[in-house]
Formats: structure tokens, C-alpha cells, sequence
């Protein structure tokens, strides 16, 4: 009975929250620019998305979602843009399997919309088109990273 009161216990002192939500670092560039607005609108999109978690106490975490859009057209830049949205997390009584998951997609995912609203306002304020960035799978990501983690330690055990 005693062994079941303490579980319960620690499950109630189990805590997520968000402590702060910020622009760690913002970048916009239009290499080409003026030239860039002549051109015909078919653009492509390269997005490339990390995640680093930085821990800042036992129970606090900062976390950064960094985010890098390049937008080409005939291989010509027309633009780049690079953020680092970052957030503190309060994350309390988490058992340290879960831990990992929880930095690595519940953060993003909550950092994720804040993201997109700065890119696709700075590429407005930049003149061209909205940009929409669709919604990313955090916990599809995950998975995928674990996988390639795990299938690349086999490669290197059997080496």
C-alpha cells in the first residue's frame, strides 16, 4: 500500500509547462533583390528543421527549434530565412526515457506555430508572396531519427 501512496505522489508532482516563449535569433536576406521581383513566381522551397534541447537546471529547459527556408527560383536565391525560436520549459518529475521524447517533439510542437507566424511575416515584410509552412510531424521525426540511430550503430558494430 505504502509502495502505491508514493507512486500516486510522484505522478502529482509531475509537471510540464511553458515558462517563457522567445526569438533567440532572426535572420531575412534577399541576395538578389531587386532582381528577384522580375522573375517569374515558381519557387522552390527547401526547409530544413533541428532541435536542441539545453538543460539550465534539473527541472528547467531551454529549447531551440531552429528553422532555415530557402526559396529558389532557377537555381537563384530569393530569398533565406533562418530562426531560432526557443522557449524555457519547466519539466518536473519526467522519467528520463520519456524525457527525450518529451524535448525533442512536445516542445517543438508547441514552439513550431510561433515559428511560422515570424517566417511567414518577415517574408511578407520582405515583399514577397505569404509563406505557409505546413505543420511538421515532431513524433514522426522522432521515430525516424531513433531508427536511423539505431540502424547506423549496427553498421558500425559490424564494421
Amino acid at each position: 500500500m505504502a509502495k502505491k501512496k508514493d507512486k500516486i505522489e510522484e505522478e502529482k508532482d509531475t509537471q510540464f509547462s511553458i515558462q517563457k516563449i522567445y526569438i533567440k535569433d532572426i535572420s531575412f536576406e534577399t541576395p538578389n533583390s531587386p532582381d528577384t521581383f522580375k522573375m517569374e513566381w515558381k519557387p522552390v522551397v527547401d526547409m530544413h528543421i533541428t532541435n536542441e534541447a539545453t538543460p539550465l537546471s534539473e527541472e528547467l529547459f531551454d529549447v531551440v527549434l531552429s528553422v532555415t527556408i530557402t526559396v529558389k527560383i532557377d537555381d537563384k536565391i530569393v530569398y533565406l530565412v533562418e530562426i531560432n525560436q526557443a522557449g524555457i520549459f519547466l519539466i518536473k518529475n519526467i522519467p528520463e526515457d520519456v524525457l527525450g521524447r518529451m524535448l525533442a517533439t512536445s516542445c517543438a510542437n508547441i514552439l513550431f506555430p510561433f515559428a511560422r507566424e515570424a517566417i511567414s511575416d518577415i517574408v511578407t515584410r520582405g515583399g514577397f508572396p505569404q509563406l505557409l509552412v505546413s505543420p511538421v510531424n515532431f513524433d514522426a521525426l522522432y521515430e525516424q531519427q531513433k531508427k536511423q540511430a539505431t540502424e547506423q550503430a549496427k553498421q558500425n558494430t559490424t564494421h
